[in-house]
């Protein structure tokens, strides 16, 4: 039943992200369609907190379709708008492996074995729209090839995330397995670490740059950070009145190159 409704809500998304771009196609405004990806490091529970090696190691990898509304020939916007703004869809899947590094695990006591067990992972599916701001002037940068435009966005997704929490020493839910910090109840969850698969929303913020390739096409590189209103993306979430150091909602960091590609009015 479980599995039945995620696909269900994940046909839902992609049957909005089609409708409203059918939308917006009636009404003359220029599309510009690409893909982009690389990799995300999904900041979380696992590991500690600002450790080199847990950020590099809990890393996977993203992949996403997006589509651009440009007003810059449309003769009804307001002539700053449409010199600097884009509206940006975007349908896009992450999935990152998880494990916890640093200090914690390299002590010689249960404790530690049973984190350095511990095993994640977090697939997430978003779709979302963003606002984004160039500093050049948008027909400036689309009639120079070899040109640069450099942009930030500001914007929103839903997403519907899948996770998983496991251990190599067995079951977790036991004092034998489990770490006891994860035993506590939390936030109506009978433990601090969950499998599940549910919605969550999302804050997203992007500071990047195109290329303008030829004509009709562009290279992008985009960074991305990504905030959830909860904190169970990773599966993982300790008691925050006992636990004080798990104060922070689960977020991402994305890393994504690209090529979009402007289809004719």
């Amino acid at each position: 039943m479980q599995s039945t409704m995620g696909k269900l809500k994940i046909i839902t998304l992609i049957m909005l992200f089609v409708l409203s771009n059918n939308v917006f196609s009636q009404s003359g405004i220029v599309h510009e369609i690409g893909v982009i990806a690389g990799p995300v490091e999904l900041r979380s529970d696992y590991g500690q907190r600002d450790h080199t090696k847990t950020n590099l190691n809990n890393m996977g990898f993203g992949i996403g379709i997006i589509d651009y509304l440009n007003f810059s020939y449309n003769d009804n916007q307001n002539l700053y708008f449409k010199e600097h703004f884009k509206v940006r869809s975007e349908l896009s899947y992450s999935k990152t492996s998880l494990q916890h590094y640093g200090e914690w695990i390299e002590k010689n006591t249960l404790g530690s074995q049973q984190l350095a067990a511990m095993r994640g992972s977090s697939q997430l599916l978003n779709l979302g729209v963003q606002l984004e701001y160039y500093f050049v002037h948008i027909h400036d940068f689309e009639n120079t090839i070899g040109s640069f435009a450099p942009y930030i966005s500001l914007g929103g997704q839903a997403s519907y995330y899948n996770a998983t929490a496991t251990s190599t020493m067995g079951q977790l839910g036991n004092p034998g397995t489990t770490f006891p910090k994860y035993l506590v109840p939390s936030d109506n969850h009978p433990h601090g670490y969950s499998t599940e698969s549910k919605a969550v929303l999302s804050v997203v913020t992007d500071i990047g740059a195109r290329y303008k390739l030829t004509t009709m096409s562009d290279l992008v590189i985009d960074l991305r950070f990504q905030y959830f209103n909860s904190d169970w993306v990773d599966g993982l979430n300790p008691d925050k009145e006992t636990y004080k150091e798990n104060k922070s909602n689960d977020s991402l960091l994305w890393l994504s190159v690209g090529y979009i590609y402007y289809l004719e009015e």
